[in-house]
């Protein structure tokens, strides 16, 4: 009753302004707990749960949400993106992350068109396990409707560059060592055409000259105004529209490219690039290009030299399906996953996708159905796809991300263990609680974001938040991270081909810039190495032929390795 009565004698202007007091305060302590992503949020890292693999980036500051620029998905182009990359930007010895996004287009979206426009975003790893956005202090957002991403090295000051494919012109941004890009496309020459349909690129040095070249694959001629298509598809299809002819750049080596498509032989008639990917897949020193088409047959582009190219995708056995047919082809990597020193490759597609095993002189033998990963990958629609070592014991392990072609219907991702004997499981539902969400997956990228020994992955989700997901267990075996830096040869050593011999296995690898669908991975090289306490021989064949050995490597460590001067 007391204190009723004492309440009560305050007047209402005393009343009204505690009231106004407290509700201030609130306001405060929730806008200091929801702050904007520009850099002053302050995140945490949440402890381990249980899970190999665990969902942590709305908590360290990765709130990246992709965007088809429309209410509804109503074309072709709104289904095809996007892609991300892992990169060191600052050269801080910490993987950031850059992402890829559509957006709002007249002609293109259907909607109306948004206040704030959807973009692309630059996210700085802060050394903490945490992020920050520093989209517009790095001057990278766009506005463009983009698919994918390279970074490379193109004018070896030592900061990686980007390239980002759009629908529409590409954009090349150098990096100025200070935290922000420069816009330099129309000096280089790279930008392509406002009509073009851009899908994956990847860096490249094609002729060993120690300047990145550029392959970028070109998907369709498309028309926003085409309606004619079978109404439970939603939107017209791939085979509705001509193909675009792919390009290659050849770095002149200051700062412009020069268009050398047909120069060196690449004559692409009817073919709708999706993923690209290159590597030395016959190990004669000089880097080959492997296109994954939609609705058509893949090319293996053999470098000759570095005088020309030749497409040997049916005489290698790469072209088509085991069975000869043509599929919807996402995306492509290379790893030597038998452990006999030859480059394989996994191809992504609607169907049971294709493992191709290398098998010399040239040949590749389909092993999607022995290796047993046909039936369960046959479940879902396959898009990006890459090698790697999740578990850290020396055998590269397959993640595959899944999402449906023309509708938002969602999929579970798939991670397909290497059991070492030419055999594969899918082992996802073991991996935590993320492999049971069912999202439409597109790119994705994986690297050791924390240094801690592991592999961790970024996953792009049409129109829905990113995921990342944290590796929690993969450092309990041994583990060895390269960092190439080239002198003669390219400055990223893209192209370089790795030896690591420990506990009397041998495990081969090749620095590529692209991986996967519209993506790039972590560009240091990791191995897994089980148990193993010690690092008995490492071997680098850089691209400009010089051969560097090292060892007595201690395990569990980020090496730098400099190409020698001779």
């Amino acid at each position: 009753m007391f204190v009723k009565k004492k309440f009560s004698s305050i007047s209402n202007e005393s009343r009204c302004f505690a009231f106004l007091f407290i509700f201030l305060l609130t306001i405060s302590a929730c806008q200091s707990n929801n702050k904007s992503s520009s850099g002053s949020q302050k995140h945490s890292v949440p402890p381990a749960n249980g899970d190999y693999f665990q969902e942590i980036g709305k908590e360290i500051g990765l709130d990246f949400v992709h965007s088809i620029g429309d209410n509804e998905l109503s074309n072709i182009v709104e289904s095809s993106g996007a892609g991300a990359a892992f990169l060191d930007y600052d050269q801080d010895g910490y993987i950031d992350l850059y992402v890829c996004s559509g957006t709002w287009l007249k002609g293109v979206s259907s909607g109306d068109k948004p206040e704030v426009m959807p973009e692309n975003h630059l996210y700085h790893n802060r050394g903490d396990g945490t992020f920050e956005d520093v989209t517009k202090k790095a001057g990278v957002g766009g506005p463009w409707y983009s698919m994918g991403v390279t970074v490379g090295d193109y004018n070896n000051d030592g900061y990686p560059d980007l390239y980002v494919s759009n629908y529409g012109t590409n954009v090349l941004y150098k990096n100025n060592g200070n935290g922000t890009f420069t816009d330099v496309t129309s000096r280089a020459k790279v930008g392509g055409k406002e009509t073009d349909f851009n899908t994956g690129a990847v860096w490249l040095d094609y002729d060993n000259d120690g300047f990145l070249d550029l392959y970028v694959g070109k998907y369709l001629n498309f028309d926003p105004n085409y309606k004619y298509y079978y109404a439970p598809d939603g939107f017209p299809g791939p085979l509705a529209y001509d193909a675009q002819p792919d390009v290659l750049y050849h770095n002149n080596g200051d700062g412009t490219f020069e268009d050398v498509t047909k120069k060196m032989g690449i004559i692409d008639i009817d073919g709708r690039a999706m993923g690209v990917g290159a590597a030395d897949y016959d190990d004669d020193g000089f880097v080959d290009i492997y296109v994954a088409n939609d609705h058509s047959m893949n090319y293996l582009w053999h470098n000759n030299g570095g005088k020309s190219f030749t497409d040997v995708g049916t005489p290698s056995g790469t072209a088509f399906g085991q069975s000869g047919e043509s599929t919807v082809s996402m995306s492509v990597d290379f790893a030597d996953y038998i452990g006999n020193g030859l480059m394989d490759m996994f191809v992504s597609d609607d169907k049971y996708c294709r493992l191709f095993e290398n098998k010399g002189n040239g040949l590749f033998s389909d092993q999607s159905y022995p290796s047993g990963i046909a039936m369960p990958a046959g479940q879902f629609v396959g898009w990006s796809s890459s090698f790697f070592d999740y578990n850290n014991d020396g055998l590269v392990d397959i993640y595959k991300t899944n999402g449906a072609l023309k509708h938002l219907y969602g999929q579970e991702d798939q991670v397909f263990e290497n059991l070492g004997n030419g055999k594969f499981k899918d082992v996802s539902w073991d991996l935590g609680s993320y492999f049971k969400k069912k999202l439409v997956g597109r790119g994705a990228c994986f690297g050791d974001y924390d240094n801690d020994g592991d592999i961790d992955a970024y996953i792009v989700n049409l129109n829905d938040r990113g995921a990342f997901l944290r590796n929690n267990k993969g450092n309990q075996n041994n583990w060895i991270t390269l960092n190439l830096i080239g002198t003669t040869s390219n400055r990223d050593g893209i192209g370089a081909r790795i030896k690591v011999t420990s506990g009397g296995k041998v495990q081969t690898a090749q620095k590529k810039s692209t991986t996967g669908y519209l993506s790039q991975n972590d560009p240091r090289m990791h191995f897994g190495l089980a148990k193993n306490e010690i690092v008995d021989r490492i071997e680098i064949k850089w691209p400009s032929g010089k051969l560097q050995v090292l060892e007595n490597i201690k395990v569990n460590q980020i090496l730098p390795v400099k190409e020698p001067q001779k």
